[in-house]
């Protein structure tokens, strides 16, 4: 019985996850993605593929407050 539930909660997440990815890319300005320096480049793709903003934040070299400033002129949406 618990096992059931946890798989369901499981599945649920993986699919909001999912939905939550979709939307990152979708949204996504990538055109302004491709101008940034490597670094900066490859942690916004990093963010939106994962959500991870700490983790990219580090890539990014940046404080989380600046990278959120980023992700505003990406047009990349913070989904919580």
């Amino acid at each position: 019985m618990q096992s059931e539930d946890y798989e369901r909660k499981l599945a649920r997440w993986i699919r909001l996850e999912e939905e939550a990815r979709k939307i990152r890319r979708s949204e996504a300005d990538w055109k302004f993605i491709e101008e940034q320096p490597a670094r900066v480049k490859a942690a916004l793709k990093y963010y939106v593929e994962t959500g991870d903003i700490r983790t990219s934040s580090r890539m990014a070299e940046m404080s989380i407050d600046r990278f959120r400033k980023l992700l505003r002129q990406a047009r990349i949406p913070v989904i919580v």
